[in-house]
């Protein structure tokens, strides 16, 4: 999934939603129920870039059909560790998406930084 990986370090976020299946299932940090479709998924993401600082990837895995991603980030000055990780269906779309974070107070600051602007995530997908 490199298509993703290039879009994402170019800050390209029409070229990561292009990598995401109409289906596919975004599970995050901070929510407790996985989201379901492109739309949402593709908003989640775009609000991710309007928060995180610094966002580099610094390490991949692949495994066939499935990708993990480290990355580091800052939020609010503090420093964030995490890992994307991918799963791509048969036609090369992601179609399961799933991060972790650390350290629990990064983690609190994405969940603060990014519940503040589910209103605008919400209206883009709607909008999507």
């Amino acid at each position: 999934m490199q298509e993703f990986r290039a879009a994402v370090e170019a800050g390209d976020t029409d070229a990561m939603a292009a990598c995401l299946a109409d289906d596919v299932t975004f599970t995050s940090p901070v929510a407790f129920k996985p989201y379901e479709g492109k739309a949402i998924t593709a908003a989640i993401l775009r609000g991710v870039f309007r928060v995180f600082e610094d966002f580099r990837y610094v390490r991949e895995i692949n495994d066939g059909d499935h990708q993990v991603l480290e990355f580091e980030a800052t939020v609010d000055g503090k420093a964030i560790n995490g890992a994307d990780f991918i799963h791509v269906d048969a036609t090369g779309l992601i179609d399961d998406f799933k991060v972790m974070v650390r350290p629990l107070s990064a983690a609190n600051a994405l969940s603060a930084r990014m519940g503040a602007q589910f209103e605008q995530i919400a209206a883009e997908a709607a909008a999507g």
